[in-house]
């Protein structure tokens, strides 16, 4: 490798951005000219031109031919080698592509380049050993434990038509299509009717609306009721609040419900783990447990993450906002395609405006995160090899291919690192939790 001393001045830019950082690298002429033989003779080799054998082109034919690629090569070739070389020279680790400006590129003549690029902030992460987040309570009360009995046997409840020729009453289940129009039709000429063609409508239900129950009591199987209903202004349905419907029902059928009894029996049925319904209730007290303690910690991590937040004031590089937004983007995306969106319908999507919704959230990611790897540096903490390999077990499960495949695509795409550093700032995040309980 070339030893010939390059000339660099290094600039802040810190009016624009506190982590940027600008390299002006002037590459020496006699460098620049080994480098381009280099590329010529290789070119000269493999070029193929009518009147010449295949490497007999001489020399001044090929920089004629070739260029602008000689020239892409160069650059492609120099710039990044005295790039990093001049960025370890000043010990400065870029964490972002460099992007090449005023490139000055002329033959006998020293390769000049400004090459700009982002840093790490550089901050002392603020005191966080007073930080307590809010206890919260996360035990079950038996009224809980009953409530959850009650909503079990709901579910496995079964539905049964009524016979007789009767009409509704309230606790029956009414089996019912509808359609329902805004009744001010001027006003609402743009709003949709609402239609169902099947749904079962609990008379006197307190999920149930009360128009509905006044409406359908005592009707038949069979019948149709048509009636009006107004929605409050801050009903939770947007298209329907304010708004004023009128309804045409058709009843279809009359059902009553029937629940399981609170025994031994359903417990069986519903596990063969379980013996008695007591097993049943101690078994619901414990996920109840578990499930409000894990929501517990979840509540406190998050204040603990915003108070850390909230205390240590430093510039973020862009790069990273803009890797983080990616992830976010990427994530939601994804869940979107799960529930059933299709592609096309993703590529009319407004990304501008859903990356700028992004924006405040992966600031404040990047920000946990710099500051949660201060923590575990001070703290010691640090990723054991089985740690990783059990998390890269669950990622080859949840991706459906062997360990040693996914392992292979993550250390070539950097990914492994990564996984690294979020176990390592989640066992920090974990290691302030503990401590403040």
């Amino acid at each position: 490798m070339t030893t010939e001393t390059n000339t660099a001045e290094t600039k802040p830019a810190e009016s624009i951005n506190p982590c940027k950082r600008e390299l002006t690298i002037e590459i020496p002429s006699d460098v620049v000219n080994g480098e381009r033989d280099k590329i010529v003779n290789r070119y000269a080799k493999l070029a193929r031109i009518p009147g010449f054998r295949k490497g007999k082109v001489p020399a001044t034919v090929v920089r004629q031919r070739f260029a602008d690629e000689i020239k892409s090569d160069l650059v492609e070739s120099l710039v990044p080698r005295y790039f990093r070389e001049e960025s370890k020279k000043q010990n400065l680790l870029p964490i972002s592509q460099p992007r090449v400006t005023d490139l000055h590129l002329h033959d006998g003549e020293p390769l000049k380049f400004t090459a700009e690029f982002e840093i790490l902030p550089d901050f002392k992460v603020a005191a966080y050993d007073d930080i307590k987040p809010e206890t919260i309570d996360a035990s079950v009360s038996e009224e809980d434990v009953e409530r959850a009995l009650n909503n079990l046997r709901l579910q496995h409840a079964t539905y049964n038509a009524v016979e007789d020729d009767r009409g509704l009453a309230d606790g029956d289940f009414a089996v019912v299509s509808f359609r329902g129009v805004p009744k001010d039709t001027e006003q609402d000429a743009d709003s949709k009717p609402v239609e169902v063609d099947e749904v079962m409508v609990e008379i006197g239900g307190e999920n149930t609306i009360p128009e509905f129950c006044e409406n359908l009591r005592g009707a038949k199987a069979a019948e149709h009721r048509s009636f009006d209903v107004k929605y409050a202004d801050d009903f939770a349905d947007k298209r329907l609040a304010g708004k004023t419907m009128t309804y045409e029902v058709d009843i279809k059928a009359i059902k009553t419900r029937s629940t399981p009894e609170p025994n031994d029996e359903f417990a069986k049925e519903l596990s063969p783990e379980l013996t008695t319904y007591d097993d049943l209730r101690n078994r619901l007290r414990e996920n109840m447990k578990a499930e409000k303690e894990h929501e517990a910690e979840h509540q406190g991590r998050d204040k603990i993450v915003e108070e850390l937040v909230k205390r240590n004031d430093f510039p973020v590089p862009e790069a990273m906002v803009d890797q983080q937004i990616d992830l976010r983007l990427e994530r939601g995306l994804r869940a979107l395609a799960a529930q059933g969106m299709k592609t096309e319908d993703m590529k009319r999507m407004d990304f501008d405006r859903l990356r700028a919704g992004q924006r405040d959230g992966a600031l404040r990611e990047v920000k946990a995160s710099l500051i949660l790897e201060q923590i575990a540096d001070q703290e010691k903490i640090e990723v054991s090899d089985e740690e990783l390999e059990q998390e890269l077990a669950g990622v080859a499960q949840q991706a459906k291919q062997p360990v040693e495949q996914v392992r292979a695509r993550l250390t070539e795409d950097g990914g492994l690192d990564r996984i690294r550093h979020r176990i390592r700032n989640d066992k920090a995040l974990s290691h302030l939790y503990r401590r403040s309980a």
